[in-house]
């Protein structure tokens, strides 16, 4: 017998990584397909203003709050994802 916790909370995370993944291939006007977890924003074309204003949307998004500190640490997609998804 499986657990299906693990694997509703691996759906989950997935729904979290859509969710992100949209946000940032909006605020970046590029392709969705080229938004991937090990991807950072910066390797997207992200400046800090856009950083600013993808922090903005997910913690509208996902009704959280990411310090400054926080958002700092967030390098990767994958990163940013796992924080989100561990918060929810």
């Amino acid at each position: 017998m499986t657990d299906n916790g693990d694997s509703m909370a691996e759906k989950n995370r997935l729904d979290t990584f859509n969710k992100v993944a949209d946000i940032v291939a909006e605020n970046l006007n590029i392709d969705r397909s080229t938004v991937v977890g090990h991807a950072t924003l910066e390797s997207l074309g992200a400046d800090s203003l856009n950083v600013i204003e993808i922090i903005m949307k997910i913690e509208e998004e996902f009704n959280i709050t990411i310090n400054d500190e926080e958002a700092e640490s967030l390098k990767t997609l994958d990163s940013v994802v796992d924080y989100v998804h561990n918060l929810r």
